[in-house]
């Protein structure tokens, strides 16, 4: 190939790269607004939060149709064409994260005529913070190519598992105790999963990244807490 075409083959795997790093962005965003308004209660933040979910979904179908069209028209080969693949599968869990603490902001508008202790909401706040640090290191793994960095994502999704099993726990306490709160305690058991589950898209993330630096699919069994399995709203 020119040298012509070569850089502008070359730009359009950054701008993949680029919107990549946006949707991630957004999906940030939307997880720290999704678990605020749930946590105040506030159902216009959860609205905006909604909004944020559109975005990432149009950036998704932006992504996905550049891609397309570079495989068509320029048929890469070997390390461009696990580029371009490895940016799909990236989007679409970052879509999914962002589904997911979507549906946390939706609990939030639920639960926004009724009032519960702060301590309720501690175990669910240590979930958020874990599964915030989680996405933050591995989309900063994939901008650097960071295989080690996406490795300790990897094995860093157990203990958001062992969080999510403990928050059930408490939260099937609060309701055998009273249970006036059964119908609060189901919308954060809920909530509870989604957290959990944005950890395995990025535990996702993070294998699709050691493939993309390496060319090799992790061989390892993925890290779980298997007490955690047992623990479903």
């Amino acid at each position: 190939m020119s040298a012509h075409i070569v850089t502008s083959f070359d730009n359009e795997l950054t701008q993949l790269d680029l919107a990549t790093a946006e949707m991630g962005g957004l999906a940030e965003k939307l997880l720290a607004d999704a678990f605020a308004a749930l946590e105040r209660r506030d159902p216009v933040l959860a609205e905006s939060a909604l909004g944020l979910d559109r975005s990432i979904d149009e950036l998704e179908r932006r992504l996905q149709e550049q891609a397309i069209l570079m495989i068509a028209k320029r048929q890469p080969m070997a390390n461009d064409l696990r580029h371009i693949m490895t940016v799909l599968k990236v989007a679409g869990d970052l879509e999914r994260i962002g589904d997911l603490a979507k549906n946390i902001a939706k609990r939030a508008v639920a639960v926004a005529h009724e009032s519960h202790p702060k301590t309720l909401m501690s175990g669910l706040r240590h979930m958020t913070e874990l599964a915030q640090r989680q996405l933050k290191d591995v989309l900063d793994a994939f901008g650097r190519r960071d295989d080690e960095k996406a490795i300790a994502v990897w094995r860093s999704d157990v203990g958001l598992d062992a969080l999510y099993n403990a928050v059930f726990r408490e939260l099937l306490t609060y309701m055998m105790e009273d249970p006036r709160n059964i119908g609060l305690c189901t919308h954060l058991l809920f909530a509870a999963k989604n957290l959990e589950r944005i950890g395995d898209h990025t535990t996702n993330i993070a294998e699709n990244i050691h493939y993309l630096v390496t060319g090799r699919v992790m061989s390892d069994e993925r890290p779980k807490d298997d007490t955690a399995n047992t623990a479903k709203p």
